[in-house]
């Protein structure tokens, strides 16, 4: 009775402790969990723990975001590989002490899996860092921590590298699609090799991206001295390799992300403005990507994306350089001659070569590793390992130098690349140097006449291609200097970067006058690029409607083929309506908007069907191709493959089939005849794409073998096409208005072309409520088993060749 007694006032202790624990709303002890309904919110309010489901309540993912940020943006997710359903998902703390994910029926989805715990005394804890830590009650010791496993994106505190102790790697890794957390094929880590450190992306198993070496000062390419509003450091030694920031003060949130698209974001939250900001990117132009100009070269974007050769170095492939088709690289015009005869030249300014086949040596002089590097018939560079103190240590490099490139930011750190002798100029007697002099006197008069020449020749040819549009006719809009465009979009950056085209990419600018623009830039080795923009130049300029976006103007200069169009703020329809559940943008789209866009896009299909004094068959109608003005009116964009009729022409065949999987009608992607009714089931498939907020390639990832086309026809069939509507727009909707669109979308893409209506009839349909609308046949590509794992994702850009003897379309006049 006495030590029961003595007992209770520790008794009392524990119990007001664990009362404590379970009032806290940052806090998970034994019994507890988190379900659907509720959250984790850290001390201070600045991070939330809970379910985030993207696309919808059936695919969801244990997540970390920021509290304060109005949209949803997990910074760290748990169960990547394995979504449950939101109303059966539950956290909690196992028998064993770990941290687990279950379902309905306690089948585990994740687990912090950490061995050898004790079955009692272990708590979470969400902390005001935004790391998630499994905590020993009675040691206090971190048992297991988020921080140790990054997902997708970098916070203040969080290590990006390798713990050499254990062997733990902390990577980052895309999500696969915008809509789908799972991890994708980007892979974003540091390397330590040899001791020297570098941090590099991968697509799959190819290299993406890569930074400079670490020198001990600063990253090569990523420039860790930047004026920031964070402090960055990289920390190199025998027990960690790691990169870690900090936020300068608590007025922003700073985060580095790895998105889909194989991008490294730095991205900041201002609490004040509410507002999500680029701060750099990378890559952050055509020289980031890895290996772009090949081995043996320097990509230098100062030069409008140039690739050389190093000194002594020729292309392997001339006629793929002439085209401006690097990626052959450079070898050498004569072998070494090693080990007599050879020199090395000092170039700085470069991000240094990737560290394929390397020698290091961590206290050699410069001098001794010019010498190393001079008996060693293999090695091509060398430099100093690292800058600090005077410069110490050697990098020697062998065989070939791949992924160098000119850096904004020059440094003091120079490459030493090997040469020949002959190669470095220098020479010894007074007549050989008199000699020299007049064979460069001699070089330059006949240089200094060539130049005239080809000046000359470069002005005919750029009046040719600018006659080549000017030969049929004013165009009736702009010239644009190339120079000016270069400017607007500073020099065509990949941050201003905003989509792609039938055959380029677009770029946003903005001019001295304040006017905002959209680029369109042609790739220059696109075989059908010219004609292509002669083309979008001819049809648009004649062009005129709401519905269509406008050409501002053109710009030819050598190889440079460019459109410019108004800008659209609001860019492409597909950025509204294949979001997640929780994104604003597609919340923005009532039905009232989007019933509205419907029918503004027939309108502009109508208008180049029958209204204008052409008839346009666009052949490339997608929702990418949609943009949104400022009131999110619908503009058709992308005439690069648009197609002039006769008046009295239904349809033509063609050998050259373009367009983009799932919106192509049957018998274009298969026979190749085009006609009015192509354009129809396209926006047919685009109808169905607006109503249910899923792209036409949805359905084709899940078990069945439907496309969005084939489920719509299979509610349609079983009496269900309400079920298809999107879950955001679902209540309060004129049901019977949302069930004609339906039912139009599907008039839309029945297979055989007779049985479409013409556009005219299409929007007479979706206009009247007392129109008596047929029932819709069996669609074309009902089942999508005509695609094959090639094709899986559809909204890739396609050509293809059909071998049967087809005339070509009427080219524009």
């Amino acid at each position: 009775m006495m030590i029961l007694l003595t007992s209770l006032p520790y008794v009392f202790v524990v119990l007001l402790y664990c009362i404590a624990i379970s009032m806290a709303n940052d806090t998970l002890v034994p019994l507890q969990s988190v379900t659907y309904n509720n959250t984790l919110v850290s001390s201070q309010s600045r991070f939330k723990l809970g379910m985030y489901c993207p696309v919808d309540i059936t695919k969801c993912y244990l997540s970390i975001w920021f509290n304060q940020v109005p949209q949803r943006y997990p910074v760290w997710i748990a169960n990547r590989d394995r979504p449950l359903s939101e109303t059966s998902s539950s956290l909690a703390i196992a028998s064993d002490g770990n941290l687990v994910l279950v379902n309905e029926t306690g089948t585990v989805f994740w687990s912090s899996n950490v061995r050898n715990l004790s079955s009692r005394g272990t708590v979470a804890q969400l902390l005001d860092t935004g790391n998630l830590v499994l905590w020993d009650n009675k040691g206090g010791n971190r048992l297991w921590e988020s921080f140790d496993h990054p997902s997708h994106v970098l916070i203040a505190g969080m290590k990006l590298g390798m713990d050499l102790r254990t062997g733990m790697s902390r990577n980052l890794t895309s999500w696969r699609t915008s809509e789908d957390p799972s991890p994708g094929e980007y892979n974003f880590a540091f390397q330590l090799i040899q001791g020297v450190a570098q941090a590099k992306m991968w697509k799959g198993s190819s290299g993406h991206f890569r930074s400079g070496v670490w020198n001990g000062e600063d990253l090569g390419g990523l420039n860790l001295k930047a004026d920031l509003p964070m402090i960055q450091e990289l920390v190199v030694n025998p027990e960690e390799v790691y990169y870690r920031f900090q936020n300068k003060d608590n007025s922003s949130w700073i985060m580095l992300s790895v998105d889909y698209s194989g991008q490294g974001r730095f991205l900041q939250y201002d609490h004040n403005s509410n507002d999500l900001r680029l701060l750099r990117a990378v890559p952050q132009d055509d020289c980031g990507l890895y290996e772009f100009c090949g081995p043996n070269s320097i990509c230098s974007i100062s030069e409008g994306r140039v690739c050389s050769c190093f000194d002594g170095y020729t292309p392997n492939n001339t006629k793929d350089w002439d085209i401006r088709i690097w990626s052959g690289g450079c070898a050498r015009k004569t072998p070494f001659s090693c080990p007599h005869g050879d020199g090395f030249k000092a170039i700085q300014g470069l991000k240094f070569p990737d560290l394929l086949n390397i020698s290091v040596n961590s206290s050699m002089s410069l001098d001794a590793c010019r010498a190393e590097c001079l008996n060693n018939c293999n090695c091509t560079a060398y430099t100093n390992k690292d800058v600090t103190d005077g410069g110490h240590g050697c990098i020697l490099w062998f065989g070939d130098l791949v992924d160098v490139r000119t850096l904004s930011e020059v440094g003091n750190q120079k490459l030493y690349v090997r040469v020949l002798a002959s190669e470095l100029g220098t020479k010894k007697k007074n007549k050989t140097a008199l000699i020299v002099l007049a064979i460069i006197a001699s070089v330059l008069l006949i240089g200094a006449a060539m130049f005239f020449i080809c000046k000359r020749r470069s002005h005919r040819k750029g009046e040719e291609q600018s006659n080549y549009f000017r030969a049929e006719e004013d165009l009736g809009v702009p010239s644009f200097e190339f120079a000016t465009l270069v400017k607007a979009t500073e020099n065509f950056s990949l941050m201003n970067k905003i989509g792609e085209g039938g055959f380029g990419s677009v770029f946003k600018g903005s001019l001295s006058t304040g006017q905002e623009i959209a680029v369109k830039r042609l790739s220059k080795d696109s075989l059908q690029g010219l004609e292509e923009l002669k083309n979008e130049v001819m049809l648009i300029a004649k062009l005129q409607h709401r519905s269509l976006v406008k050409l501002l103007g053109y710009s030819i200069q050598g190889e440079e083929r460019i459109l410019i169009y108004e800008y659209m703020r609001n860019g492409s329809l597909d950025s509204y309506i294949f979001g997640g559940l929780n994104d604003h943008k597609r919340q923005m789209l009532i039905w009232e908007k989007r019933f509205s866009i419907i029918t503004g896009i027939a309108r502009g299909i109508l208008y180049l069907h029958q209204d204008s004094r052409l008839r346009i068959i666009h052949r490339d109608l997608k929702a990418s191709n949609v943009l949104l003005d400022c009131e999110l009116n619908p503009k058709i964009s992308d005439f690069g493959m648009a197609r002039m009729f006769r008046e009295d022409q239904l349809a033509a065949r063609t050998r050259r089939v373009v367009g983009t999987y799932g919106y192509m009608a049957p018998e274009y992607a298969i026979r190749g005849v085009v006609s009015t009714k192509s354009d129809v089931y396209s926006f047919g498939v685009l109808v169905l794409e607006i109503i249910s907020g899923k792209r036409i390639s949805h359905f084709h990832r899940q078990e069945n073998d439907f496309s969005l086309v084939g489920h719509a026809w299979d509610l349609w069939l079983n009496g269900k096409a309400s079920e298809l509507i999107d879950p955001l727009i679902e209540g309060s909707i004129p049901i019977a208005e949302v069930i004609r669109c339906i039912q139009v979308g599907l008039l839309c893409v029945q297979q055989r072309p007779e049985d479409r209506s013409p556009i005219s009839s299409i929007l007479r349909m979706l206009e009247s409520e007392d129109a008596l609308l047929p029932q819709p046949k069996r669609p074309g590509f009902h089942a999508e088993k005509w695609f094959n794992n090639d094709t899986e994702y559809l909204s890739d850009e396609i050509r293809l060749t059909h071998s049967e003897e087809a005339g070509n379309l009427i080219q524009g006049r």
